[in-house]
């Protein structure tokens, strides 16, 4: 793969001084190093895996938690089969602390299957655990979000390339991390694959990024103009924007990672992932100029400011064009379900 740019880095910055509003305004992915290297989490990890799996082992609530396996030949990339119509590996509810021994017991081995558990809500699965791991990040530097805490645990695997829609601070716990981030203006050039199913839940780039097919898929050539590689250490913090694509790559035989997930948008808000499918069905397949006077409208409507389409409007007629709040969006709900039911 082509050489790409280092992503922005700073040492020395405790976690209430990251300047979240201004690094997501200049959409502007940062390294903090050694942010959480003072975790006992993290500590244990140094130690040793098998430290670090008796520390995880003391705090399992003993819920099922769901477990990827995939055959040694995925080479810990969990992704689709040769025609895209199926998985690569199966996803099954296991218990924590068996499937934290499975991993152990095939740490020496470079045959072994692909093993990881993913997005796991740490206060439900591994509670108590944050009494002491834990950015105690406030409401307030988040845009009054409240996060949402999740681990990620296996052994040498690799995400691929996807987006998330809300914005994200991964903390390396054990292992090293290496992230590769596209900016989202990127996503024709990435080839992403299908809607469903997906690996984990997103859609994924179809590239593989460790080694790009460049006769296949021309223009990830223009992606890597603009990608940027964060590599992690233990105790090494990153934050990116939402929306951004990241590939993540676990580099050890054992590796762990802790990440929140926040959103500042109230949560009357519908996710934009609904409003796309809704495009799917009411305009791709529209004819091209019906499409750009629509596009037209949804500039004026939504992309562009947000009183744009009420400053013509006294207060009391401005409806849905209002600024939104919980009653108007049960009111916009309750219009599209009746619209859709047809």
């Amino acid at each position: 793969m082509e050489p790409v740019r280092s992503t922005h880095e700073l040492t020395g910055v405790q976690p209430g001084e990251i300047p979240f509003d201004d690094l997501l305004a200049a959409q502007r992915p940062t390294i903090y190093r050694g942010m959480a290297r003072d975790w006992p989490l993290v500590r244990k990890g140094l130690e040793s895996p098998g430290a670090l799996i008796a520390e995880l082992k003391a705090w399992d609530s003993g819920r099922p938690v769901v477990g990827f396996t995939g055959p040694p030949e995925i080479e810990g990339r969990f992704f689709y089969n040769e025609d895209l119509t199926a998985l690569n590996f199966r996803a099954e509810p296991v218990g924590l602390a068996a499937f934290l021994d499975r991993i152990a017991e095939g740490l020496d081995d470079p045959a072994a299957p692909s093993l990881y558990i993913g997005s796991t809500d740490v206060d439900t699965f591994l509670p108590g655990l944050r009494a002491e791991n834990d950015l105690r990040l406030a409401s307030a530097a988040l845009g009054g979000a409240v996060p949402t805490v999740s681990i990620w645990i296996g052994n040498r695997t690799v995400a691929a390339a996807h987006y998330d829609m809300s914005n994200n601070i991964a903390c390396c716990v054990a292992g090293r991390r290496r992230f590769t981030l596209f900016p989202p203006d990127q996503v024709a050039n990435l080839y992403p694959g299908p809607l469903e199913p997906t690996p984990g839940g997103q859609v994924v780039s179809l590239v593989d990024i460790r080694a790009p097919d460049f006769e296949r898929f021309p223009r990830f050539r223009e992606a890597l103009a603009t990608a940027q590689t964060a590599e992690l250490e233990p105790g090494d913090v990153l934050v990116y924007p939402a929306l951004w694509w990241h590939q993540v790559e676990a580099l050890e035989p054992f590796n762990v990672l802790v990440n929140y997930w926040w959103n500042p948008s109230p949560g009357f808000i519908d996710t934009p992932q609904t409003t796309l499918l809704h495009g799917l069905l009411s305009l791709r397949d529209r004819p091209e100029h019906e499409k750009q006077a629509w596009k037209a409208l949804f500039d004026f409507y939504v992309f562009g400011p947000a009183g744009a389409a009420r400053e013509q409007l006294p207060e009391a007629a401005q409806g849905a064009l209002g600024p939104l709040d919980e009653l108007k969006a049960r009111r916009l709900r309750a219009q599209l379900l009746n619209r859709l039911n047809r």
